[in-house]
């Protein structure tokens, strides 16, 4: 590990219960175990010298890699081509079911297409984020590496000899696993990492064959069950499997990135921790995996706020913003001193200390959530429906206050004008709710206040010298947040306050089709330096002008965002002004945004199509 490679340069890989990260050299930089949000075995992608990594990559060879996914499955290929040969690495994590579980499988297979080629492999884990000392221990068939709280197992795979040669040729260095070996033409090798205490054993090609055979077919049985026809398949197939492979399976609990403390500004401070649920970004999938057909991950993540809501209902609290992905709330934020950040950027936090904020917009994505499921049949219990009332009625009595607002603002709090638009539709959904299935709430309540917040929104929140909507009342800045409005139903797309709104915004936030989410200098968040254009407003961006009616704007911009993924189709939270990927990675609310445009967009297109045909 010589340098920090790009944030886009990485391919993500998992078992739905965690994650790893591989570069496109064939390193492993980034894994946590036995969750997403557990310490790191290998942390290189945060400190390049301490970090710790697992490399099997070409040894005193000039090559070229190639990187691509088997087509349906997040099995990804890294492929290694020179002079000499060419050889692919094989990476993925066998699916390991709805039970939560301490052992997980890194399978990692090199075949060599064409040619001979000298491989290194090195393994070096850091426990707990680099703070725990480790044993290496050599066994008969294989190595532990163990720490005070943790093991991995280093298991062959038969031919042991191919990829890790005579003993002459495996190293031990302090704790750490380096070892060479030689393919020839049509030679397969490999290693399989365990974590939870696994003896080592040799594995079968058998196996490993079967265990590759296995996740292929189930990846591909899932995404058969998308109805995605449209423009763009590929694409949304790929944000599909991401926002898959994010989830949290004993829970349906879907986490922000696999990552954390990866920077919106190489070398700044605005480095999260985003291994973790947020009521927001999730609530806002169900409508990307409804439009897809995935009722069953809906119903499971609904399942999850459910309890949720009843934990908030019963106690007449909010929603917390953020909860771990069983549900936990204890997210406490700290600093790992001992690291250096991605490319110097610091501080590496983990949690997160934003988990307390009132934000009040959550309440607002919770219920539109639960009332798209509701329409698809997927409906809650009479126990959760009395924790809504609960939570409603909280909200009824508490949306006129200060927040801290979506973007989690670590400055004072303000009257934001999206989580009243949010607050809104809260109650408005709940009115739904109760009206369409007979179920009691305060309905003369909620109504009147539904009616209040909407008027105060259009009385403060809408700035008639500039003609816009603002991020806050009685402020003059303009927030990209509000490019949702017209698709919650706020506001008609056609509505001249909207179209003022949205022309300011082009004018002020959008920087070549990318979007700002607002002007940090003029909208104070706390925190210092800049960053990029987020990725999730630019797709907001595409639907706000689709739904305007400007499809072709909307698809040129919808197009050139494709042209900004890496080459995976994975997108991070952000762009930088260079063009290049940064912030947690990969980033959920990108795929769901990405998959939302696309849906909206395509049904426009359609639509637009069929009237011509008519003429």
């Amino acid at each position: 590990m010589d340098s920090y490679p790009a944030i886009e340069d990485h391919g993500l890989i998992g078992d739905l219960q965690t994650a790893a990260l591989v570069t496109c050299d064939g390193t492993i930089d980034w894994f946590c175990a036995p969750r997403f949000d557990s310490p790191s075995i290998f942390a290189a992608l945060l400190d390049k010298e301490k970090g710790g990594y697992f490399q099997i990559a070409p040894h005193d060879v000039r090559y070229v890699t190639k990187q691509l996914y088997l087509p349906g499955t997040p099995i990804l290929i890294t492929r290694f081509i020179s002079a000499d040969g060419v050889a692919e690495v094989t990476d993925f994590m066998p699916v390991t079911g709805e039970r939560a579980t301490d052992a997980h499988r890194l399978v990692r297979t090199v075949t060599m297409v064409r040619g001979s080629m000298r491989f290194r492999v090195e393994c070096r884990p850091r426990f707990d984020y680099a703070r725990e000392e480790h044993q290496l221990e050599r066994h008969h068939n294989g190595y532990v590496f163990r720490s005070r709280s943790a093991t991995l197992t280093f298991n062959p795979v038969d031919p042991v000899r191919r990829l890790i040669s005579e003993q002459s040729d495996v190293h031990l260095e302090g704790g750490d696993l380096v070892a060479y070996g030689t393919l020839n033409e049509g030679d397969t090798g490999g290693v399989v990492l365990e974590t939870g205490g696994a003896e080592p054993r040799i594995f079968s090609p058998e196996e490993i064959q079967g265990m590759f055979e296995w996740t292929r077919d189930y990846w591909r049985r899932w995404l058969e069950r998308s109805r995605y026809t449209g423009r763009w398949r590929e694409m949304v197939e790929r944000s599909a499997i991401t926002l898959k492979l994010m989830t949290y399976a004993p829970t349906g609990a879907m986490i922000a990135a696999p990552t954390t403390a990866l920077p919106e500004l190489v070398g700044g401070t605005r480095n999260w921790d985003y291994r973790y649920t947020w009521v927001r970004d999730t609530s806002f999938s169900v409508h990307a995996l409804l439009g897809l057909g995935f009722t069953e991950e809906v119903s499971q993540y609904m399942n999850w706020l459910d309890e949720r809501i009843r934990e908030a209902g019963d106690h007449q609290d909010p929603l917390k913003i953020m909860y771990r992905v069983d549900g936990s709330s204890d997210l406490h934020e700290e600093v790992l001193d001992h690291l250096e950040g991605y490319r110097g950027s610091r501080p590496v936090r983990i949690g997160n200390g934003a988990a307390d904020q009132l934000q009040l917009d959550i309440h607002g994505e919770a219920l539109y959530a639960m009332h798209l499921a509701d329409e698809q049949g997927i409906r809650v219990s009479h126990q959760v429906w009395k924790s809504t009332v609960r939570l409603v009625d909280w909200l009824c009595h508490n949306w006129d206050q200060p927040d801290a607002g979506i973007w989690e603002s670590r400055h004072h709090p303000r009257n934001y004008t999206f989580g009243r638009v949010m607050s809104w539709v809260a109650l408005d959904r709940a009115i739904r709710l109760a009206t369409r299935t007979g179920r009691p709430g305060d309905m003369t309540c909620w109504t009147e206040q539904r009616n209040r917040i909407y008027n105060q929104v259009m009385e403060r929140g809408y700035d008639r010298a500039r003609g816009t909507f603002v991020q806050a009342y009685d402020e003059k800045v303009l927030d990209a947040a509000l490019l949702a409005m017209p698709s919650v139903g706020f506001v008609t797309p056609s509505d001249p306050l909207w179209q003022s709104t949205l022309q300011a915004i082009e004018r002020e936030l959008v920087s070549d089709s990318l979007v700002h989410r607002y002007d940090p200098v003029h909208s104070p968040d706390g925190l210092p330096g800049h960053e990029g254009t987020f990725n999730m407003c630019t797709f907001w961006y595409v639907e706000a002008l689709a739904r305007s009616g400007r499809l072709d704007d909307a698809r040129l911009t919808f197009e050139k965002m494709f042209t900004f993924s890496n080459h995976l189709g994975l997108y991070a939270e952000e762009i930088a002004s260079t063009g290049e990927q940064i912030g947690n990675y990969p980033q959920a609310f990108s795929h769901l945004s990405l998959i939302n445009s696309a849906l909206t967009l395509n049904d426009l297109l359609d639509t637009e199509a069929d009237a011509r045909r008519r003429r």
